[in-house]
């Protein structure tokens, strides 16, 4: 009886040392995603996030006008929910990473640009600390900047594919705001832009069309337009005009060009 016991143990803990092995074995040689993480930012991890693929970057102000308290809003369990974001740029040009780049933070919301509706699992996302109504920082702009050129040239994500919350959530979100400059952003090769000057559209041409093209919802099309005035023209109001005409034919001509 004793022998039997002592012999039944040692098969027992043979077939732990083996399989103890064999994970080992699967662990050393299974696909492993190495972290993506900026080496521009300083690496502050917030709990929220889930695992994803990017394709664009949207950019948010936080509202708040406070970087301490926003990196808390983005770390914690707060009242109005988790969020999170990949990113934080404070007003003094900081950047702070919280979540991975590989790793789905939640910051879109619902949400849609184009074809994508799950944007958390499509995006980067890129807090910036500023209260939605102020001026955004010098600092702050270049490092965004500079930021906006690793992460396109790391993820292969493509440059013209910078857009705004609201841009994404029409009527639900209008960040970032009208104080934000979209042109400056533009002049570093970031977001999709117009050319200078832009050549009147053809007649009957179709703004509404045009700005699907682009990516906006318009399933309420005055909530699109204000999100796209806002973007483009600095200004939230819901009429079109034969400005946005010629400014949305040369986006579409921009996005309907052969790649080089």
């Amino acid at each position: 009886m004793t022998r039997t016991r002592a012999t039944v143990a040692r098969r027992i803990r043979l077939a732990a040392v083996v399989l103890a092995i064999a994970c080992l074995a699967g662990c050393a040689t299974g696909p492993r995603v190495a972290p993506q993480r900026s080496a521009l930012a300083h690496w502050t991890p917030s709990p929220n996030f889930n695992a994803r693929k990017a394709q664009i970057i949207v950019l948010h102000h936080t509202s708040i006008g406070d970087a301490a308290e926003a990196l808390r809003v983005l770390s914690t369990r707060n009242s109005e929910g988790q969020v999170s974001a990949h990113y934080l740029v404070e007003s003094n040009g900081r950047i702070d990473q919280l979540v991975d780049d590989n790793d789905r933070a939640w910051h879109a919301g619902a949400s849609r640009w184009g074809d994508m509706t799950d944007l958390n699992s499509s995006s980067i996302g890129i807090e910036i600390d500023n209260d939605g109504e102020s001026p955004f920082t010098q600092p702050q702009i270049q490092a965004l900047v500079k930021l906006l050129a690793d992460l396109t040239a790391r993820l292969g994500i493509p440059r013209e594919a910078v857009v705004g919350h609201g841009d994404i959530a029409p009527g639900r979100k209008n960040d970032p705001s009208v104080q934000f400059p979209w042109a400056t952003l533009a002049s570093y090769g970031f977001g999709l832009w117009p050319e200078p000057n832009p050549i009147p559209a053809p007649p009957g041409f179709d703004s509404l069309a045009a700005m699907r093209l682009v990516g906006y919802d318009v399933s309420n099309p005055r909530n699109a337009i204000i999100a796209f005035h806002r973007h483009y023209r600095a200004m939230e109001t819901d009429t079109l005009d034969l400005t946005d005409a010629a400014l949305l034919y040369s986006l579409q001509r921009k996005l309907m060009a052969p790649r080089q």
